[in-house]
């Protein structure tokens, strides 16, 4: 039985169902009936995987990380009530209705938990010295703050575990940003950029058919919201990921206007980057005018690119020429019909693809 009345959430929130399955809020717009979600984890009472990396516990309880389509193989499976049918893009989502939430946990109250934590283990200490670099200088505030992953939901392993901190607002990030940029380039601080060198990657296996590995180094490299953190007194190296959410005044629930929306198949394209404001977030939004559709529907009015590929976020900046490629889909609106490209999970996950050009990377 639902132990809340009507609450609001947004993406990175953590709902918990009453059979411990832990779901992420995914982005902004929603049906009227719930949120929709990605599935992050489920009690080994339930699930269990034999990937290596999947293990998580708190001491008490087991839990399993999902990779991939295993989460959505097993919803289908054994939790289907948790496949929502969402009548604007005419397909089933993973989603949790309000009725099914037991509980939620939100990435700012548990970071301000984790602060004041002491004694603290090496990773909260670590957190703790991280953020101080912000804090201290009184530009930043705990509550432009938040952690999700393992650290949200108490089954991090001090030894193991990265650091993955929310960071509020679009201006808030843009200070992050700056002041990453300037602690990246100084040989004297415990934080680097994680894509400084090919060693980020070095032992990564390389799925993406239409971006070389040096493509995707310069991209992430510049986005300046990945770090690694030299504790000394672990002796860890431990990779930071600064996660954009939107404040609560930015956030507008865009559905409303949309009627619908079509796939029409797969199109490459070069367009023209006109605005990039809701680029950092998820899903990434990135208004554009095309130049040239290479391959698909030639008469396709594309206004936007829409990715919830995480490897795509913050990927181009304004007046960048880009290359797409993606599903086309059809968008019917209040204000009229528009094309836009969409990259998601779905079989050809790999080929999708947003870079800017350049000649040489």
């Amino acid at each position: 039985m639902n132990i809340f009345g009507p609450i609001r959430l947004r993406d990175r929130d953590a709902i918990i169902t009453s059979e411990g399955l832990i779901f992420r809020v995914l982005g902004y717009s929603h049906p009227e009936n719930g949120y929709i979600c990605d599935i992050e984890y489920a009690p080994s009472e339930i699930y269990r995987s034999e990937n290596p990396r999947a293990f998580r516990s708190n001491g008490k309880n087991v839990f399993y990380k999902f990779y991939g389509d295993e989460g959505w193989r097993f919803l289908s499976e054994k939790y289907p009530k948790y496949l929502l049918n969402y009548t604007l893009l005419g397909r089933k989502v993973i989603g949790v209705r309000h009725e099914d939430i037991m509980d939620v946990r939100r990435p700012g109250e548990k970071l301000q938990n984790l602060i004041k934590l002491s004694p603290a283990d090496d990773l909260i200490r670590s957190l703790q010295k991280v953020l101080s670099i912000f804090i201290e200088e009184e530009e930043f505030s705990l509550e432009d703050f938040g952690v999700f992953g393992s650290l949200l939901h108490g089954f991090h392993n001090p030894a193991f575990s990265d650091l993955d901190i929310i960071v509020y607002g679009r201006e808030t990030l843009k200070k992050l940003r700056n002041k990453l940029s300037d602690l990246y380039n100084r040989g004297d601080t415990p934080l680097k950029n994680e894509f400084s060198s090919k060693d980020s990657i070095r032992n990564r296996v390389w799925r993406f058919k239409n971006m070389s590995p040096d493509e995707f180094l310069w991209h992430q490299r510049r986005k300046m919201i990945y770090g690694v953190f030299h504790d000394n007194l672990s002796g860890r190296r431990i990779k930071v990921e600064f996660e954009p959410v939107k404040s609560w005044d930015e956030i507008s629930n865009d559905h409303k206007e949309i009627c619908r929306i079509r796939w029409l198949g797969w199109v490459k394209a070069i367009l023209r980057v006109t605005d990039d404001r809701d680029s950092p977030f998820m899903p990434s939004v990135y208004y554009v005018e095309p130049i040239k559709i290479l391959e698909g529907y030639k008469h396709s009015d594309i206004r936007r690119i829409i990715s919830y590929v995480e490897e795509f976020r913050m990927q181009c900046f304004r007046d960048e020429i880009v290359y797409a490629e993606g599903n086309l889909e059809e968008v019917e609106a209040r204000e009229g019909k528009f094309h836009q490209i969409t990259l998601t999970y779905g079989p050809r996950y790999y080929e999708q693809t947003l870079k800017t050009l350049k000649e040489t990377f």
